[in-house]
């Protein structure tokens, strides 16, 4: 049985903190919603001391931060960008429209078009994340957006240049230094500077994820993407420095930020606190991970990796770390999961900033019923249906009249009554079912 050597704040403790952060979103949402721009500029001056003249960068403003870019850092998001772009190609290549004749006379088939218009966030509170701006605008080009807004807090009192940077590299069309609730709510509900997209994207702290839980069925989401979880699943062929370095990494995201072990080895789960503590004293950023890793970080001793599959399934966190003997036996067998990273020489990081494979991942146990952000989050697949031939049309509408009639719709079955009248060359009454087929 699965027995916790550490453990973080109770969930009711985690639930009042919830609750809190749904209220204020409610609040702010509302105002926008009310007072257009004045409400935005209100709230971005409240929580990042900004008020430009216009939110939306200019040709220009974008020229003049990519010429603050070192060459090599350019070089070095071109190069991610382009593994990100192959990777979406291929995805978007599995994505095929269809057109089938499924009995004589009768087509069907669907199309996959892409939404509209996106709203890409972009976070950049703490640190600029110039890696989400890769993983949202770039996946969405490929997809064949039409419109793609970007949009990041500012950093300084200004834009920043490597996150402008990313953002117009990728393809955006609009971007906008606009930060927290106040950025998607302009995104999504639109004011008088800013157009309404059909979709919000992108990962963000609690307040922009409840945000675009709130706003969900005004506009569509990629999905529930709130502070990084991490998983490590590890065995006694792994190291505890190993361990803790993964675990803080994550950690460092933010003071809510869950890192979980989970072992089969009390040796080295005991080892792992004792290196994550070792750690902490030189980490650059280690107010911000000591807080999480107090808080939000679990160690979980289970007696086999059946079990460690079992509770990481129950977990279902975002980022899945397996250091195991046998790191294919979690590829094979789990079931809820963000994304996995198998085997030491790959990690967490990787995937967040560089690999290819997108980091928009389910947090809060989304991962039981939807995968990570990808190109088909972009493009909606729409159905059709003709009939080339009356017989074909009188066949179905026999069979279609009789569903209709026992579920007591009489006028769908008159829908289908009028075809077989017309097609079929048979008399049946307006409101009966059709009679039965020979």
């Amino acid at each position: 049985m699965a027995k916790f050597l550490k453990s973080g704040l109770d969930k009711a403790e985690r639930d009042d903190a919830d609750a809190k952060v749904r209220a204020m979103v409610e609040e702010i949402l509302g105002d926008i919603e009310a007072r257009g721009d004045a409400a935005v500029r209100d709230f971005s001056v409240k929580f990042d001391d900004w008020r430009p003249d216009s939110f939306r960068l200019s040709e220009q403003e974008i020229e003049a931060a990519l010429a603050k870019v070192a060459k090599r850092d350019l070089d070095d998001i071109r190069f991610a960008q382009e593994q990100v772009r192959n990777f979406a190609t291929i995805q978007k290549e599995t994505m095929r429209d269809v057109e089938v004749e499924t009995m004589p006379g009768v087509v069907l088939g669907h199309k996959n078009i892409p939404v509209n218009s996106v709203g890409c966030y972009v976070p950049g509170g703490k640190y600029p994340m110039i890696a989400s701006a890769h993983m949202s605008v770039v996946t969405a080009k490929v997809a064949g957006v039409p419109r793609i807004v970007a949009s990041a807090p500012p950093q300084g009192g200004a834009a920043h240049p490597a996150i402008v940077a990313a953002m117009h590299l990728g393809g955006a069309d609009e971007i906008l230094v606009l930060g927290g609730i106040q950025a998607v709510a302009a995104m999504a509900l639109g004011t008088e500077s800013v157009a309404p997209v059909d979709m919000l994207v992108g990962p963000g702290n609690m307040f922009v994820a409840e945000a675009k839980r709130q706003l969900y069925g005004r506009v569509g989401i990629d999905l529930f993407a709130g502070p990084t979880e991490t998983l490590i699943i590890a065995d006694d062929t792994v190291d505890a420095e190993l361990c803790a370095i993964d675990l803080l990494g994550q950690a460092e995201h933010g003071p809510t930020s869950p890192a979980i072990l989970l072992t089969t080895s009390e040796t080295l789960a005991r080892d792992t606190m004792r290196e994550v503590e070792r750690q902490l004293e030189v980490l650059p950023t280690a107010e911000i991970a000591r807080e999480s890793w107090v808080n939000y970080g679990a160690v979980i001793l289970c007696d086999s990796r059946e079990e460690m599959r079992v509770e990481a399934d129950a977990l279902a966190f975002e980022h899945v770390q397996v250091m195991t003997e046998d790191p294919d036996y979690f590829l094979d067998n789990m079931t809820n999961y963000g994304a996995l990273f198998l085997g030491p020489r790959t990690n967490v990081s990787y995937g967040d900033k560089v690999i290819g494979t997108n980091h928009t991942l389910p947090t809060k146990r989304a991962a039981r019923y939807t995968g990570g952000l990808w190109v088909g989050k972009f493009i909606k697949t729409h159905t059709y249906q003709r009939i080339l031939t009356d017989e074909a049309s009188a066949r179905v509408g026999e069979y279609c009249s009789r569903l209709c009639m026992l579920e007591g719709f009489a006028g769908h079955a008159e829908q289908a009554n009028a075809r077989v009248r017309r097609y079929g060359g048979r008399n049946i009454e307006p409101y009966t079912a059709a009679e039965p087929l020979s």
